[in-house]
Formats: structure tokens, sequence, C-alpha cells
């Protein structure tokens, strides 16, 4: 009976102790990669939000593009603007405006 109980002593004391190095272990790279990943998915729908925002108010200019092909949108006071990556209106010139490309 006494040598069950020493075996199942040593045994709990291995197992608290491997337990207790194994959450000791911190990767510095996780909360690097799961800030840069929360930053993509706040700009994306930053972006998303604001381009159907304007669908519904704005109109779009059909036949000119932006600087890198966005879609233009014309606001209320007739301004050209397109939504850059992270969901900013850039506003346009007229000159800075391009043809679309034909499909």
């Amino acid at each position: 009976m006494k040598s069950i109980l020493k075996v199942a002593l040593v045994a709990a004391g291995v197992f608290s102790f491997a337990q207790s190095h194994a959450q000791t272990h911190k990767d510095s790279t996780v909360g690097h990669k799961i800030s840069t990943t929360a930053v993509k998915v706040g700009d994306k729908t930053s972006q998303i939000a604001a381009t159907g925002a304007s669908d519904v108010v704005d109109k779009k200019y059909e036949g000119k593009c932006g600087p890198g092909g966005q879609t233009v949108f014309i606001n209320k006071y007739s301004h050209y603007y397109y939504i850059n990556s992270k969901g900013h209106r850039v506003f346009l010139k007229k000159s800075q405006l391009m043809d679309k490309p034909m499909k």
C-alpha cells in the first residue's frame, strides 16, 4: 500500500512540474502577429463600410477611375474621390482622373 502511495505522489509531482514548465514558454512573435492581423482586419472592414456607404449616398463616375484603378465617386458638392485601402476618402482633381480600361 505504501509503495502505491509513493508512486502516486511521484507521478503527481512529475505531472505538476511538467505543467508548470509548459506554461512558462512565451513566444514573442504571437502578439505581433495578432496585432498585425487585427490592423489588417480593421482596415478591410473600414474600407468595405466606406465603399458601401458611398455606393448608397454618392454617384459613381462610370467612365473614369482613380490612379490605381479604384472606383471614383462624386459627392453632393461635385467633388471626386475614391476609397483607399484603409477606408479613407482620397479626393482627386479632375486632372487626376484616368479613363477606365475597356473590358
